[in-house]
């Protein structure tokens, strides 16, 4: 008789992005000190360094445009912050399974931290509109999770800075159009991560349990086709070059 494969269920919520508090240089009292050896700091840097990267440029060529003093932006970091259509970034935490079946100090939670490891290093590599600044894998509480938090932004944009803060266009960037009032872009980029991740699990022996949830899924079959097809939609972008390559630059041989 075969062996029944592990089941467990992928959990992604919407943090409050304490970055102090995952970067661990404030200690909550769910915390074990004496695990904190085992957690994996990807990246930790200032979030205002990360806004000077990426929109510098941007916030000068906008400002040189202006022509009235009030319309230039001295800070763009402040301006966000003390807007209301964007926050100044946005936080994913993602755990597999729970405490009861994916315990931190169990072996189960070493696997678990092999997966969320593996799943997170083409996380940015995935996400290019999605700048990561911060990024740790916690042991030291009651079961294996990544933080992940970035700076969505768009390029191109017409409206304001040329490159600007935009999770809606960040994400539509990354292909995620947004439907109905429940079928947002946020929540179908979630669900692709969700399929990414479970993907990874597969190939450690352990299945992606649906439990109560009625959100829309993309099966790791289905994920399988999208990358598969991505692959073969880059390949003949790129003998589509070739061929035009051949047509406006024939080789001398």
């Amino acid at each position: 008789k075969e062996k029944a494969q592990m089941q467990r269920t992928i959990s992604a919520m919407v943090g409050k992005g304490s970055v102090n508090h995952n970067s661990r240089k404030f200690k909550a009292e769910n915390v074990d000190g004496s695990r904190t050896h085992l957690n994996i700091d990807y990246c930790n840097e200032p979030i205002k360094k990360t806004y000077h990267e990426l929109f510098d440029e941007a916030l000068k060529r906008y400002n040189a445009k202006q022509t009235r003093a009030d319309r230039r932006i001295e800070n763009y970091y402040e301006k966000i912050r003390n807007s209301k259509q964007e926050k100044t970034f946005h936080e994913l935490i993602l755990q597999i399974g729970d405490k009861e079946n994916m315990s931190a100090e169990s072996e189960n939670g070493k696997l678990a931290r092999q997966i969320l490891d593996e799943y997170i290093r083409r996380f940015q590599e995935r996400n290019p509109n999605l700048k990561v600044f911060s990024a740790h894998l916690h042991m030291d509480e009651a079961t294996p999770h990544l933080h992940i938090d970035f700076v969505p932004f768009t390029t191109g944009s017409k409206r304001g800075l040329d490159t600007r803060v935009s999770l809606k266009q960040a994400l539509a960037a990354q292909g995620f159009k947004g439907g109905t009032r429940g079928d947002t872009e946020w929540n179908q980029w979630v669900s692709a991560e969700k399929s990414v991740l479970a993907f990874v699990m597969e190939r450690y022996g352990i299945e992606w349990e649906h439990k109560g949830t009625h959100e829309k899924h993309l099966s790791v079959l289905d994920y399988k086709k999208q990358e598969r097809a991505t692959e073969l939609e880059k390949l003949g972008a790129k003998i589509e070059k070739n061929k035009l390559n051949l047509m406006f630059y024939p080789s001398e041989c």
